[in-house]
């Protein structure tokens, strides 16, 4: 007899939710309180952000962890300040100081040097980065006492541009970047070049591919609004240490982007009821009218009054390749 599977543990809930994760929590640590504060069946991120940084960590659930690729691909966008006169093992105030210097550069300095590190360039990542090595993340390796080695990679760093020079110590910059970019390494090589070291002190995401500033939640806020939808506890099930839990998910739910969001660079296709009926069974449909494209590698559908599809469109039809079920 064949074993039934068993029932996913949680809410079946799609979306994603555009944490402004604070100083001092790891990526892994804030999917894992997302995932438990919304019941979620499935939750992932678009991207690690290092503990000590701040800011922007797309987290999705359920059926919208099949677009985080397209977040992670996507253009980030970084504040972060550097502290000139030191470098440090970790290119942050993480490590021990390795070199210093008592040169400090003139702001034209740092703006000849800055066109150096704008474009695609070649950068070695920090020894405490993710990394991997041989399977392993590089910060474990380095932690645990071994010499890392890295290969430098190509990345591309669309802008690069000075936001603040509060005193001759400090430069605040902004980078627009791809995939893979490390600003610490920026920040660690720039010094290098200018004779003067440098470090990153403090580091802040403001931006992922679609998704702006004006996305962010705070944690404190969704654990006021999971505060909200609390049941409330007689007093004989406070005294036998029962916990409260979230019976009313709407306060919750209202911070949630619906998972289409991650997708504004593709092309959509809008479909009628009977074809995204179509599509939802995985079958092709034929698109219609005069501006319809002929070809696109990449395209999502959309239909219900949600996202139904990522796919392709080939010879005029749109070929579903992943199917959302919907909420």
């Amino acid at each position: 007899m064949a074993r039934r599977g068993k029932k996913p543990k949680g809410r079946p809930i799609n979306g994603w939710i555009i944490l402004d994760k604070p100083k001092g929590m790891g990526s892994t640590d804030a999917v894992a309180k997302l995932k438990w504060l919304y019941f979620a069946q499935k939750a992932g991120h678009a991207g690690t952000l290092d503990p000590l940084a701040s800011g922007m960590l797309p987290i999705a659930l359920g059926d919208a962890t099949k677009t985080v690729p397209f977040v992670m691909d996507g253009r980030k966008v970084y504040r972060f300040t550097v502290r000139w006169g030191a470098e440090t093992t970790t290119d942050d105030t993480e490590g021990p100081v390795t070199k210093t210097a008592d040169e400090r550069p003139a702001r034209a300095e740092i703006e000849a040097a800055m066109s150096h590190y704008i474009g695609e360039i070649t950068q070695v990542p920090p020894t405490f980065s993710a990394v991997k090595i041989a399977g392993e993340r590089a910060y474990d390796l380095a932690r645990e006492g071994e010499t890392v080695e890295i290969q430098p990679r190509t990345v591309v760093v669309h802008r690069l541009e000075i936001v603040d020079m509060p005193d001759a110590e400090t430069t605040v910059f902004e980078a627009e970047c791809g995939k893979g970019t490390y600003v610490r390494a920026i920040a660690r090589d720039m010094g290098r070049e200018l004779g003067c070291y440098g470090h990153v002190t403090d580091l802040r995401r403001v931006a992922v591919g679609a998704f702006s500033e004006d996305d962010l939640v705070p944690l404190d806020e969704l654990e006021a609004a999971a505060e909200e939808g609390r049941e409330e506890l007689d007093a004989e099930a406070i005294e036998s240490g029962a916990k409260a839990r979230v019976v009313d998910f709407a306060p919750l739910d209202e911070y949630l982007v619906e998972p289409a969001a991650a997708l504004a660079d593709l092309y959509e296709v809008m479909l009628s009821d009977d074809q995204a009926s179509r599509v939802l069974s995985g079958n092709p449909v034929i698109l219609r009218g005069r501006d319809a494209p002929v070809f696109c590698e990449e395209a999502f559908a959309t239909g219900h009054g949600r996202l139904i599809a990522l796919g392709a469109i080939e010879q005029g039809s749109f070929k579903p390749k992943r199917v959302f079920a919907g909420r």
